[in-house]
């Protein structure tokens, strides 16, 4: 009778950690797709600045433009180069 309890505490310490591991995968998998799309972010706005930053004469050339092209730079994060 003695080995059964052995036996059987084992089986729930067993399933216990493997519980453990499958919460433990659950939060890394959770982790690692904000972590994705926060990148997927980050080469968004850097492909927007590069764009931005080789059309800016073409905003400026537009009424409004030059607000418009603050705005967008505003919103993608996008460094502006300072005047010299």
């Amino acid at each position: 009778m003695d080995l059964l309890w052995i036996y059987l505490l084992n089986l729930v310490v067993t399933v216990a950690m493997f519980m453990v591991l499958v919460f433990r995968a659950w939060i890394e998998l959770k982790h690692f797709k904000i972590m994705w799309k926060e990148m997927e972010w980050r080469r968004t706005y850097e492909a927007v600045g590069r764009v931005l930053k080789a059309e800016k004469d073409l905003f400026t050339n537009v009424e409004g433009g030059e607000e418009l092209y603050n705005l967008l730079c505003e919103i993608f994060k996008v460094q502006k180069e300072e005047k010299a």
